[in-house]
This record gives C-alpha cells, sequence and structure tokens, in this order.
C-alpha cells in the first residue's frame, strides 16, 4: 500500500525501480509502465514549457506583462491569447469584473455592501492570476516584509486567503493598464 498525492510519487518510482519487496511482483509491470507514462509526460510538459517561455519572449506585450510581480510566461501568454482587447473595457475594475475577481454589490438605501468574488468571468484566466497572486503572498508571509507596502499592510489585517484574491483583483487592474495604455510595470515608490 502505498501513500497517496504528488508528493510520494517520487518515493513509489524508486521502489518500483529498485525492486521493492513490499510490492506485489504481479504488480510490477503495470506500475512500471505507469511509469513510463509519467516520464513521457513530464518530458512533454517540460517541452511546452520551453516552447510558451519561447513565445512570451517573442511577444512585446507579454514580455511587458511579465514585468509584473505574480505574472510568468505562462499568465502573460494566456492573458495576450485569451483576453479582448483592453478598449474593450472602460476602465481596469471592469476588467477585473470581466474576470470574476470583485466583490459582489448588495446595496441598497445608500449604504454599499460588499460579498464575496463574484467568480462569473473568465475562469483560466482568473485562476492564473490567482496562482501568481498566491505565490507573492507565500513569498511575502516567508520573507516577512515586501517591496509592496500596500501587500504588507494588507497581510496585517485580513485574512492569506482575501489577499490573494485581493492581491490577483490588484494585478488584473494593473494588467489592463498595460495593455491599455503600454509601458511596463514600476514598482511603487515607498513614502518618506
Amino acid at each position: 500500500m502505498a501513500a497517496q498525492g504528488l508528493f510520494h510519487v517520487a518515493k513509489l518510482v524508486t521502489a518500483i525501480e529498485e525492486k521493492d519487496p513490499t510490492i506485489p511482483e504481479a504488480a510490477r509491470p503495470i506500475l512500471s509502465l505507469l511509469v513510463e507514462q509519467l516520464r513521457s509526460l513530464d518530458a512533454r510538459v517540460a517541452e511546452l514549457d520551453r516552447e510558451i517561455a519561447r513565445r512570451a519572449r517573442e511577444d512585446a506585450e507579454a514580455k511587458r506583462l511579465m514585468t509584473i510581480p505574480g505574472i510568468g510566461p505562462i499568465t502573460a501568454t494566456a492573458l495576450t491569447a485569451l483576453a479582448p482587447s483592453a478598449q474593450t473595457f472602460k476602465r481596469g475594475r471592469d476588467f477585473a469584473a470581466w474576470l470574476g475577481l470583485t466583490p459582489l454589490q448588495r446595496s441598497s438605501g445608500g449604504k454599499q455592501k460588499l460579498g464575496g468574488t463574484s467568480r462569473m468571468g473568465e475562469r483560466t484566466l482568473r485562476r492564473l492570476l490567482i496562482v501568481g497572486a498566491s505565490a507573492s503572498v507565500r513569498w511575502a508571509m516567508r520573507k516577512g516584509s515586501t517591496a509592496d507596502p500596500w501587500l504588507s499592510r494588507m497581510l496585517e489585517r485580513k485574512p492569506p486567503m482575501l489577499v490573494i484574491v485581493a492581491l490577483a483583483n490588484k494585478t488584473a487592474r494593473i494588467v489592463w493598464a498595460l495593455m491599455a495604455r503600454g509601458g511596463t510595470f514600476r514598482t511603487p515608490a515607498i513614502a518618506g
């Protein structure tokens, strides 16, 4: 019986290749075939990663988007391929809403009440932005400080998942600004 999960695959592969006596002899040929398939898939994924990175380096807009923290070649290439023209949206908030990264509004009587994230938009791009924001937040939590004072303040006051979605929303607005106006991302200056 092997432990489940991606973390334990390498241990299982080693056990199969080293003919661990705890693995039944009848299961060995099938497991060896699965190991070959895993290696083949890993090679194909690595090849596709290289192709995406090459395309991102050759595309001027993708290169500009990769200057934003939390956006790498995969997200930048996906944004240039899947997002409509920035002129389609009036402002960055509209783009973030199209992605499904804005809070639901349940307002009445002049009182504004914000709910959870709508998640009504473009699913693939939203997920990629959340993964990038998650990496940025994890890095900031591990290091204890960041170059972005906004992120530091948010991490002090709010739960990590809320900060991740807020950072993804902020990143989407920055993406829209770069796509609409050109230029590259510049880290905000820290007030003295």
